[in-house]
Order: structure tokens, then sequence, then C-alpha cells
């Protein structure tokens, strides 16, 4: 069984075959986590899982980049369309009020995203104190739920560790660091943390300042998540333009061979992780 943690089946990108791509998952021994960016995508998540007994699960969140409204490059959607994010104001209960499925696992992904953050030093300020309400909000939510977050966080690692190390009394005991691109020294802080750490087909790709090798091989076996982030970050492996949940087996099948172990242990460990932290069996 192989568990992708992160995908976005409640997007567009499925909107015509959705059915048909979770049946060629769960053909295969794929579960899926479908994590919301906002609350149409959240809702939808949930209005997904709802229809699945097993092996499909929804995360309930408001994605930083949705606190404004702004168009995303082609580099952000690699060959996917361009799309238009939405401002939105996270609303507290009615968030909560979609929790009440039994198919909701998680807070996410919700976060600090600074790839797109403004010029002026006094714009910066107030964009990301918007941010940092937003992600206190949505912690306090995770904490009356008891449900584990999974962060997003991108250019703004240093800020959410330091956001997290002042606020210890919303810091989740139990949360994932989804897709992270990150130095050796940031990963050790989440680890300390006792965070999850989620990889993806980014892992396949050259950034600088960025040893993804050296992160895996650091990252002790039980902390490992492996996910998609489908429809975006497709493995070259796949030779195909959008990504899917089944293609979460080369993400596993790269780390099996950093951590010189077969893809079946990869895979039995990484399910074990994702059961844990998001209570799967349980579901």
């Amino acid at each position: 069984m192989l568990i992708d943690t992160h995908a976005h089946l409640n997007f567009s990108a499925f909107e015509k075959d959705v059915k048909n791509v979770i049946q060629r998952s769960l053909e295969n021994d794929v579960w899926m986590i479908n994590i919301g960016t906002q609350y149409d995508t959240s809702e939808k998540a949930v209005k997904i899982a709802d229809g699945y007994k097993k092996g499909v699960y929804a995360a309930i969140g408001l994605h930083p980049l949705h606190l404004e409204e702004q168009k995303l490059d082609k580099s952000e959607v690699e060959s996917l369309s361009k799309f238009k994010t939405r401002a939105e104001e996270f609303n507290y209960e009615r968030y909560k009020k979609l929790a009440k499925s039994e198919k909701v696992v998680a807070v996410g992904e919700i976060g600090l995203d600074y790839y797109y953050k403004p010029k002026t030093k006094r714009k910066l300020e107030i964009f990301k104190q918007k941010q940092r309400e937003a992600l206190l909000s949505q912690l306090r939510l995770a904490q009356e739920l008891d449900l584990p977050v999974i962060f997003h966080c991108r250019m703004a690692h240093r800020d959410l560790i330091e956001f997290l190390l002042k606020s210890p009394e919303v810091r989740p005991e139990k949360a994932a660091a989804h897709g992270f691109v990150g130095n050796i020294e940031e990963l050790k802080k989440y680890l300390d943390f006792g965070f999850y750490i989620g990889f993806n087909g980014i892992i396949f790709k050259l950034i600088e300042g960025i040893n993804f090798e050296e992160n895996i091989r650091y990252t002790p076996l039980d902390k490992i998540l492996i996910e998609t982030d489908c429809p975006y970050l497709i493995p070259p492996q796949a030779g195909d333009t959008r990504n899917e949940p089944l293609y979460v087996k080369y993400i596993a099948e790269r780390i099996a061979q950093i951590k010189n172990l077969s893809h079946e242990k990869i895979a039995e460990i990484t399910a074990q992780n994702a059961k844990y932290l998001f209570r799967l069996s349980t579901v």
C-alpha cells in the first residue's frame, strides 16, 4: 500500500475525470488525502471523501496564497492552466462546520508563503502579518478539533520556525511539513518539533542551495511521508502532463534508493506513518 498524503483531486484539473483517477488509484492500493486551499476546495475535498468508505480522505484549510487576489504565473503551475486566486478571509466557524465529517483528518494546508511578496517595507509587513493571523486562527482550530496540521511553507522557513518557537501554546504536537524545500538546519528544526516531513516530485528538480538527497538521508524513516501535490510536480518517470496519486510510487522508489531499502519497505513504513499521524485506521 501507498498513501499520497497531499493530493488535490478537488482542483479543476480533475473536474472531468476525478472518479476515474480515484478508482485507478484504489485499484492499485493507493490511498489519498485531498487537501483544501480555500473554503471551496476544502468543501469539495470533504464531498469527494464522503463518497468513499475508505482510502479517500480530506484536509481543510486556507492556503496563505488565497489571502490575496493574484494571478499565478506559468512557472507556478507548470504545463497546467494559469489561475487567479481569490482573496478570502478565514472564517473559523465555517471551516469548523466542514470538519464535522469523519473523513476530515487534518487542518491544512496552512502556513506562510513569501513567493509573491510585495516590494515596499510597509506593504511587506502588512502582508506577513495577515498570513501570521490566518495561521494562528487555523492552528487554534486544529487544537479545538484535535486534528494534526499540514504546513505549507515557501521561502519563509525562518519566519515559520520563529513563529512556532514564540507560540508554543498553538504549536501542534502532530504535524507535517508538506513538500519540504529547505536546508538541513531548517529540516532539523521541524524534526525537533516532532513534525513529519513530506517529500514529493520536487525532489527530482535541481534547486540552488537545496540538497534533497541529504534531506532524505537525514530524515528518520518514522518521520517520512510521501505525496504528489498533484496535479503539480510531476515526477519525470511518469511521462505525463498531469500528476495524480498513482505516481506517488516514484517518490517511494527514489526514497528507497537513497535509504538503500526496498520499495516495499518504504511503502510499508510511509503508509504506517500516514495512518498514525492522520489516524486513518479509525476512519
